[in-house]
Formats: C-alpha cells, structure tokens, sequence
C-alpha cells in the first residue's frame, strides 16, 4: 500500500542509517521495524495487578496474648543472666 507519512527528524535519521549499515532499501527498513514494534506490542500484555491477600493475624492455641509481654521479659532475663556468666 502507497501512503504518505511525516516522520519526525529522529526517527527519518535513524531509519537512513539503517538503510545505509544493513544496504537495503528504506522500504524494508521501515516494514522490518514497524513489524517488530507490532510483535512486541501484542506479546507484551500488561502485567497481573498486585493483589493482598489478608491473613487473620490470630495466635495459636493455647497462647495466651496478655502474657506475651511476661515471656519476653523472662526471655530477656535469660538472656542477661547468660551473658552475665561469660
């Protein structure tokens, strides 16, 4: 198909630079590029959205939270005493 078309001066430089390094017609050049812009364009989908998942952040049973605070320090207080013996 015959058409007109206005490139901008980047892209006409580029296309003739091609022409010249590859010594093909600047019909080909221009086929070969819009091709491969075309395939990239349909085989790139946009990606899967991020989606969160929540997670009930309930404890096991068995563990009691209001102690939670009580088995920390008595961790801690291990802890003291262990580096106190070195």
């Amino acid at each position: 198909m015959r058409t007109t078309l206005t490139l901008d001066d980047d892209v006409a430089d580029f296309l003739k630079a091609q022409c010249r390094l590859q010594d093909r017609p600047f019909k080909q050049i221009v086929n070969e590029v819009l091709r491969r812009g075309m395939a990239r364009a349909s085989r790139d989908p946009e990606p899967p959205r991020f989606r969160v998942v929540p997670n009930h952040g309930g404890l096991v049973p068995g563990v009691d939270p209001l102690r939670l605070n009580q088995l920390d320090d008595q961790l801690e207080a291990e802890d003291f005493a262990a580096e106190s013996r070195r």
